[in-house]
């Protein structure tokens, strides 16, 4: 069973409790979408939601004597506003009809990989259309573990000055990608007076008071992140069928903004606006193609 129905409220699910919830979720869902691939079988998937913006998607393909044979089902939890207006693009998996998603962000510093939830929409859209720039990007997030830290106290003239050097940083990260010596040269210079400055201050500091946020690879799994962000907005909702309670979390990581879902359980300490959080994720998202 996937280890990730435990962030939408599923903590404690049986292989047979998991056969009842793929078949109810087959026979009530709210969203289905079908991708014709021929005149054989047609690419479709289903979801059904059992918490706010969360529940089971289940996806499979319909037979010639369209009967729906499902291969495999997952928990997505799906976030709100834009999180990113980046390039990306997609690729299919080697192992099954699932795809990621790439975008390279200027603010996080690594290539962003993530599980795409409207794989069909997709699917549908590329037909008629190339994947282009215009698109937008949604992301989310299911945690397993994390907790709460307080804030690192700053006075307005220090919030102000770090804003204007992340935009400055931007700015040279973006000249730099196209090829500008002069940007490089002062990436490296900032980056060696960073160094400069952690080392200096880790001798009687701890980590956690000097870097606000971060956002890295965890694991072997490309989709899978472990994060630090600042609470933006918190609220506390109710899974339908199990009734355990999971915390949605909208974050500011790295000055990226996305929601991420947590069973109440697995956090340590109580959220508020302007804590962080720390924790492991597993990124998922969608593309948006509203004209």
């Amino acid at each position: 069973m996937h280890q990730y129905l435990r962030a939408i409220g599923f903590s404690d699910v049986t292989k047979q409790d998991m056969e009842t919830l793929v078949k109810d979720t087959w026979d009530h869902f709210e969203y289905h979408e079908i991708v014709n691939e021929g005149e054989s079988m047609n690419f479709a998937e289903v979801s059904k939601p059992f918490a706010e913006q969360m529940g089971i998607a289940i996806r499979g393909e319909y037979t010639s004597e369209d009967e729906f044979e499902w291969e495999y089902y997952y928990p997505y939890f799906r976030g709100e506003g834009i999180t990113s207006t980046e390039e990306v693009t997609v690729e299919r998996h080697a192992d099954g009809d699932a795809y990621s998603g790439v975008c390279d962000d200027v603010k996080i510093g690594v290539t962003l990989i993530f599980y795409l939830q409207n794989i069909a929409e997709y699917l549908n859209h590329i037909g008629e259309h190339s994947l282009n720039s215009n698109y937008t990007v949604t992301l989310s997030g299911l945690s397993n573990s994390g907790k709460i830290l307080l804030p690192i106290s700053k006075n307005e003239s220090q919030i102000k000055n770090d804003r204007e050097a992340s935009i400055n940083r931007n700015k040279l990260i973006a000249a730099a990608r196209n090829g500008d010596e002069d940007a490089i040269e002062s990436l490296t210079l900032e980056d060696m007076d960073m160094y400069s400055m952690i080392s200096r201050r880790i001798m009687y500091e701890d980590v956690l008071s000097i870097v606000d946020t971060y956002f890295m690879p965890y694991g072997v799994e490309c989709d899978q992140y472990s994060i630090m962000g600042e609470i933006l907005n918190y609220q506390l909702v109710e899974n339908s069928i199990t009734k355990e309670e999971i915390y949605i979390l909208t974050l500011d990581c790295n000055e990226l903004t996305f929601d991420i879902c947590i069973n109440k359980e697995d956090l340590v300490g109580e959220p508020e606006r302007g804590r962080r959080f720390r924790g492991t994720i597993w990124l998922q998202g969608r593309i948006n193609y509203e004209d």
